[in-house]
């Protein structure tokens, strides 16, 4: 039975967390032990761009104890992610390089979109009960030190997902400056959440009936766990006894609550933040019931850990969900925010797998890379809402604005990167003389999917289905596609060399389009 002992390390914006795992094949994922430090690195970052020398040197300290925690449990590996505060600071590098030096500890620095998904992935690791909650119309909110997690879901389905500001801690900071009474305090929140929160309801809500929330965050999830509020099952409580619990904290002292709930009185002005952000937001999404599984980052990593090590099971898995469906769920809702045509998209996304499990083996494509393709050819025409002159560029700029969760920053840059050279030509030094993430193994992978998705736009240049049966052989050096229709394939048979070239000088395989009609 193969065994490991896991660390997962989380440097948020007001704490450090170290959770201890032991992993084997046999008896899942289990938590051995769990330490938390109040670390307000955020107020830094957020407000000065630059993390104290004095936080700095606090950080070092806990993180080397840390090690000797890690050194204590024999731990065979560790993952340390730091989110917004550290992705918020202007000299990220310098400090990254500083940590390791100091502490012996590496730092990987994840994007938003990567930090809510770890998230997400740690609540639907409850299996059934994530599975039960998502069957009716339900909102996940994650609430960071920066900013808001907004998702909904519909029938197991991802609806959309949006990141609003502020978090909690940005939102503490920001009240510094102002002078108000304690009684103001719920208005001044409610103003401070209604303007996106507004947005978020217009644009994607609706008249929709939201009936569940399910939340994720570092201070009412812990007092809905710990069960100091009797509300039936352990983590869920019905929407008006929260807002009845929330009325209710508003008119203690600080010790009397603290005292009440089990906690430190240096987090109930967050805790009171966080409860008066949700009553809002619960208030107007109609909601009846509240779920917090008191799950955190560092579930996710364990299992995203577990996972590529190979050290689960099928019986540990949470199959039940597909996660993967869930990104090309966001990527559709970008298109029809944008209005793309979906047939046009649908064709396009059909033709190019077609061509891409053709050639997968060949060329050493992995499933992640066809995922990427897909995702490409979804949206491939969002940028027609922009300009009909410019698609491309017009659609780089959109997919580099949006986050699509479950995606790095890297390969949305990649996604918007095939998509833009679709249609414009394929430079290398425009590519990697810009702001970017991307090497040079980046930017090979550019240029196979782009030279994928340009030829399928050649295959069926009207998108009026003309290729619902289509075979490709190797033929030598040349790759021959046969599409067995009765249409009228003139244009395509004509411009078929002008989108096939590029694919010919990538691959250096020859396309060669035949039609065979379907009746003989």
């Amino acid at each position: 039975m193969a065994y490991r002992t896991f660390a997962a390390i989380d440097v948020g914006s007001y704490e450090l967390a170290i959770k201890i795992f032991e992993i084997s094949n046999g008896n899942g994922i289990k938590v051995t032990d769990h330490m938390r430090h109040r670390i307000e690195l955020g107020t830094d970052s957020y407000f000065t761009g630059k993390i104290s020398n004095e936080r700095v040197d606090e950080l070092c300290r806990i993180l080397r104890e840390f090690t000797d925690v890690m050194k204590s449990y024999k731990v065979d590996d560790y993952k340390a992610y730091g989110t917004s505060a550290i992705r918020e600071t202007k000299n990220s590098a310098i400090l990254l390089d500083q940590i390791k030096q100091r502490t012996g500890i590496k730092i990987e620095v994840i994007s938003n979109s990567e930090q809510r998904f770890l998230d997400y992935k740690s609540v639907a690791s409850k299996g059934q009960a994530f599975q039960d909650i998502i069957e009716k119309s339900t909102a996940f909110i994650d609430i960071g030190g920066g900013s808001i997690q907004l998702s909904l879901f519909d029938k197991d389905s991802l609806i959309t997902t949006q990141n609003i500001r502020p978090g909690v801690l940005r939102m503490r900071e920001e009240l510094t400056n102002v002078s108000y009474r304690s009684y103001q305090l719920e208005g001044l929140v409610e103003e401070m959440v209604r303007d996106r929160f507004e947005s978020f309801m217009n644009m994607f809500v609706g008249t929709k009936k939201i009936q569940n929330v399910i939340l994720v965050d570092d201070y009412i999830s812990t007092v809905l766990q710990n069960g100091v509020i009797k509300a039936g099952r352990k983590g869920y409580i019905a929407v008006s006894d929260f807002v009845d619990v929330v009325d209710t904290l508003k008119k203690k002292k600080t010790r009397e609550i603290a005292e009440e709930l089990n906690i430190s009185e240096e987090n109930i002005t967050l805790l009171h933040l966080s409860a008066l952000m949700v009553k809002y937001m619960l208030k107007e999404l109609g909601a009846e019931l509240l779920w917090a599984p008191g799950v955190s980052i560092c579930d996710g990593m364990a299992y995203e850990y577990a996972e590529k090590a190979g050290l689960l099971t099928e019986s540990d898995k949470f199959e039940t969900h597909d996660f993967e469906r869930d990104i090309l769920a966001c990527a559709r809702d970008i298109n029809r925010r944008y209005y793309s045509i979906e047939r046009r998209t649908r064709e396009r996304e059909v033709i190019s797998l077609t061509i891409f499990d053709h050639m997968k083996n060949t060329q050493g494509f992995s499933k992640r890379d066809r995922l990427l393709l897909q995702l490409a050819a979804i949206l491939s025409e969002c940028g027609r809402y922009i300009s009909l002159a410019n698609v491309g560029a017009s659609a780089y700029n959109i997919i580099m604005a949006t986050e699509i969760i479950g995606l790095s920053h890297f390969e949305r840059e990649i996604v918007a990167n095939v998509v833009k050279y679709m249609t414009d030509n394929f430079e290398y030094n425009e590519i990697l003389g810009r702001t970017t993430t991307l090497d040079r193994d980046a930017y090979l992978k550019i240029a196979k999917l782009t030279a994928i998705i340009r030829l399928s736009e050649g295959i069926d240049i009207d998108h009026k289905g003309k290729c619902d049966r289509m075979k490709l052989d190797d033929n030598g050096d040349n790759m021959v596609i046969t599409l067995e229709t009765n249409a009228d394939m003139t244009m395509e048979l004509g411009l078929f060399s002008k989108y096939a070239s590029f694919f010919e000088e990538v691959f250096n395989i020859k396309p060669v389009l035949k039609q065979k009609n379907s009746n003989l």
